[in-house]
């Protein structure tokens, strides 16, 4: 039971690998068909083009009748299966050239061409009559197979137009044909493949190595091929009958056949399957064919089929007519809330748009009073710096005034012990104690002052046109003009306590603020400003 079981599972297993194999190749061959279909118009163009070559040959002066007859001929082949009108046109052309030349065999050779393209056409009467006025038994064996060819064709078309399905005379002429015809020929082996077919005998490996055997630009390979895809449809295997179906209908676009049935036969395949928009694509391709090579067979073979199916696309199309006026209510509903989300964002981006630059502008504000507050914290800085640096020098200096003024006490008093009257009046009238203790403060303030801004002679002389840029002697670490910027630069602006300081009147101290104002190299009001901000970037980093 187990085994049984194994076995039906791999079964199932391989027919479902197949299917989507075969589904697979047949979306590529669909794909193909489909580009093909698309550039059909090339193909027109070069099937129009091997005409008109043929009946540019037919122009040239003094021609021979049997030569025009070759050419009419050729012309007939190649509208046979392409414009029946045109082919039927140049056949009774070969038929009075048949007449002139009163040559029999050519004329019965028309006749049975004519026969076999009215049969296609669905002209059954005019078919009739010209084989009922042929007597067999005066064709030569090289016209025997075109006269059971052209029987065959006759009533394989009148009993399918009438829908007896017997082929019973049809078969008879075919074989009859088969007996007559080379073996080795393509034109046998289509016979026996449709022979095989139509009397339900095994014709698959038949029909394929005969498939194999022709080539893309073979005009028989589309009849080939849908041979294969009706037997196939026959056993019911869809997928392998649409394979075939659409490799004959490729063959019929490559070599503009539009006397065919492929495309029919597909619409039918898509219709059973729901899919009206291919069944419906291929069964208009396949009356614009039958109506542009204008077979009647055709024609009424689309009788049926073509309402069913351009019903269904009508209906499909009135359902997704529907459904579209649907989706556009839908839509337009959509539309409309995203215009009103639209307008409300746009709304919101626009108090958005206020409130940034509100707080954009308080950005800025708040970004000066941060630089102010900056350069506030950096004046501190600057300003604790230096008090720091002055407290602890202040401390110095008075600690080191006590010990001098002690020790000139006790001079004085040692004077005055030793009853050293002259030393002592002499020691009070001299101001050399106190010229000494001026200069040395001044150099403890030059000490002090560079140490905090040790690049303030270069800075200073950098706002100095050259020839006025100072020059201190040997020794010197400031001099006296320095020194007032010095002081300046300290935040002792005021004149008279810059003076007070160094000892100088007033107007020595102005004077040499307006000398420096007049020979900086910057604006003159900004001079004594830009004194101020020496060494800033110091002060920060300390």
């Amino acid at each position: 039971m187990i085994q049984v079981m194994k076995k039906h599972l791999f079964t199932l297993c391989l027919i479902f690998i197949a299917g989507t194999s075969y589904a697979g190749e047949n979306d590529s061959l669909y794909l193909s068909l489909s580009k093909r279909i698309d550039n059909r118009s090339l193909y027109v163009q070069q099937k129009e083009q091997i005409i008109l070559n043929l009946k540019q040959l037919l122009t040239f002066d003094k021609l021979p009748l049997r030569q025009i007859y070759d050419f009419n001929t050729q012309l007939y082949e190649e509208y046979k299966k392409y414009q029946s009108d045109s082919a039927v046109h140049y056949l009774l052309k070969n038929k009075e050239i048949a007449n002139q030349l009163g040559i029999e065999e050519l004329l019965q050779e028309t006749q049975l061409k004519l026969a076999y393209l009215y049969s296609v056409r669905g002209m059954y009467i005019e078919a009739q009559d010209i084989l009922k006025n042929i007597d067999k038994n005066k064709l030569s064996a090289s016209l025997l197979p075109a006269y059971y060819d052209a029987c065959s064709t006759f009533y394989n078309y009148y009993e399918l137009s009438t829908n007896s399905y017997q082929y019973s005379k049809s078969e008879q002429y075919r074989d009859s044909l088969l007996l007559t015809l080379d073996k080795q020929t393509l034109q046998y082996r289509i016979a026996r493949a449709a022979q095989l077919l139509y009397t339900n005998q095994p014709v698959e490996s038949y029909l394929l190595s005969l498939l194999d055997d022709t080539s893309d630009k073979n005009t028989e390979r589309g009849l080939i091929a849908y041979y294969l895809g009706y037997m196939y449809r026959l056993e019911a295997k869809t997928d392998l009958s649409e394979k075939y179906y659409i490799i004959s209908a490729i063959a019929d676009v490559e070599n503009s056949i539009k006397e065919n049935a492929s495309f029919r036969a597909l619409a039918t395949i898509y219709f059973e399957a729901g899919d009206i928009d291919k069944a419906h694509k291929f069964m208009q391709l396949a009356v614009d064919d039958a109506v542009f090579c204008n077979v009647r067979f055709r024609m009424n073979e689309m009788s049926t089929a073509y309402p069913v199916i351009s019903a269904a696309y009508q209906a499909k199309e009135k359902r997704q007519k529907h459904n579209l006026q649907i989706s556009l209510v839908v839509i337009s509903i959509l539309l409309l809330s995203l215009a009103a989300g639209i307008l409300y964002i746009y709304r919101q981006f626009k108090r958005l748009s206020v409130m940034r630059k509100e707080l954009y502008r308080t950005n800025l504000q708040l970004s000066r009073l941060n630089d102010d507050l900056t350069v506030t914290n950096n004046q501190l800085q600057e300003s604790n710096h230096i008090k720091e640096e002055y407290i602890a020098h202040f401390f110095d200096l008075c600690s080191a005034y006590i010990d001098k003024l002690e020790n000139y006490r006790k001079m004085l008093n040692k004077y005055a012990s030793n009853r050293q009257i002259d030393e002592l009046v002499n020691s009070l009238r001299s101001s050399d104690f106190i010229e000494n203790e001026r200069e040395e403060l001044y150099k403890k303030f030059d000490v002090i002052f560079l140490n905090l801004y040790p690049t303030f002679v270069e800075e200073f002389n950098a706002m100095q046109i050259p020839e006025e840029q100072i020059t201190l002697r040997r020794g010197e670490l400031l001099n006296t003009e320095l020194r007032i910027f010095a002081l300046i630069r300290l935040g002792i602006t005021d004149s008279m306590k810059i003076a007070g300081f160094l000892r100088y009147s007033i107007s020595t101290i102005y004077n040499y603020r307006v000398k420096a104002r007049n020979n900086a190299i910057i604006p003159r009001e900004q001079f004594e400003e830009a004194v101020m901000k020496i060494g800033n970037d110091r002060a920060r980093q300390t």
